[in-house]
């Protein structure tokens, strides 16, 4: 039983991380075009490359850019592109940044 148990807890938390990585693509989908498909490009030449970024580091960004605490130049595009993201999927979303 306890073998069982064990069993459906680590396919749930495969099953919950998958979907978690579907959600980060499907995120993702919107930054493509600045930020590149593996987040390699320097958006409109001054972002950083945020494939080089870690999770926390992109969150910490995200969470700046929606409190208007975090960014240069394009401060006001990006707080209006992150402004309907909740915590889940900023976190979903530098997870997949993150891995790319």
């Amino acid at each position: 039983m306890k073998k069982f148990l064990l069993n459906v807890l680590a396919l749930s938390t495969m099953f919950s991380s998958c979907a978690y990585a579907q959600e980060g693509a499907a995120l993702y989908a919107k930054c493509v075009t600045c930020h590149g498909a593996n987040g390699e490009k320097v958006a409109l030449g001054k972002s950083k490359i945020i494939k080089d970024m870690g999770v926390d580091e992109l969150v910490a960004s995200m969470k700046g850019y929606q409190d208007g605490t975090y960014g240069g130049a394009q401060k006001g595009l990006m707080k209006n592109q992150m402004k309907n993201f909740d915590d889940a999927q900023i976190k979903a979303l530098a997870e997949y940044i993150s891995k790319k």
